[in-house]
């Protein structure tokens, strides 16, 4: 049964950043050249690339996309992509780039007909972003709370066709204190779609943790920080996460 490891990309202001707990200001920058910084994840062994423009997602304002085509475009590896990817040119723009998945948040939540849209004309190239707050939904960059219940939402997402979940608690998200396997697991059996947890991994074993849910439909986990700041490599990470999965 297989697993994947999706290294990070996250862009702000042109630079290769990750943000602490979902906030801006908070940002750690880690490389001025996302591109490259992309490209070496693939040469390093990755499997897909996990690319987002985070002012993009915070204002709807694409100001780094073409960072994000250049990255598409030029990746060895699968790419999904997303951060503010607000009407259908966007969507189409990235994947007609090269990207093999795009990934929605704010225009899943506030324009269902738009969403609806994206998974008529693009199947399976559609995911949403599930990004929790003590179980709430937040949009625009996790800058909005939306008040909306993470388990009351999954079966309009699945109605629209999304091929896809990506979960984030957003609490934990760069902060390395582990991920939470519990809302993941939650999620993950409130669907019958499969699902990429996202947020707080800091070591190999809470990467085999996240793999070690492949049977309730948890499919890969994305990783960021941990990766950046040499807690494990990208080979690692993919080496564990196979062994987790075979193992179940």
């Amino acid at each position: 049964m297989s697993f994947t490891v999706y290294p990070a990309v996250d862009i702000a202001a042109g630079r290769c950043v990750r943000l602490l707990q979902g906030r801006f200001g908070s940002e750690v920058v880690y490389s001025d050249d996302p591109v490259e910084v992309a490209l070496g994840f693939c040469r390093a062994g990755a499997r897909w690339l996990h690319i987002v423009d985070l002012d993009g997602a915070r204002t709807g304002v694409s100001e780094n996309r073409e960072l994000v085509l250049e990255t598409v475009a030029r990746s060895s590896c699968p790419v999904q992509a997303g951060g503010g990817l607000r009407t259908a040119d966007d969507v189409e723009e990235v994947l007609a780039a090269g990207a093999q998945r795009a990934v929605l948040g704010t225009v899943a939540l506030h324009d269902k007909v738009a969403l609806k849209k994206a998974c008529d004309r693009y199947g399976t190239r559609i995911a949403v972003s599930l990004d929790a707050r003590s179980g709430k939904l937040e949009s625009d960059g996790w800058t909005v709370g939306t008040g909306v219940p993470v388990l009351d939402a999954i079966a309009e997402f699945e109605a629209a066709g999304v091929s896809m979940f990506v979960y984030t608690d957003v609490t934990r998200d760069g902060t390395m204190s582990g991920p939470d396997i519990h809302g993941a697991l939650r999620v993950a059996n409130a669907t019958r779609l499969p699902l990429i947890a996202s947020g707080g991994i800091s070591t190999l074993d809470d990467v085999r943790a996240i793999a070690g849910l492949r049977s309730h439909g948890v499919v890969g986990a994305v990783v960021g920080r941990a990766i950046y700041e040499g807690k494990f490599s990208v080979a690692d990470a993919v080496a564990a996460a196979d062994v987790a999965a075979r193992a179940i």
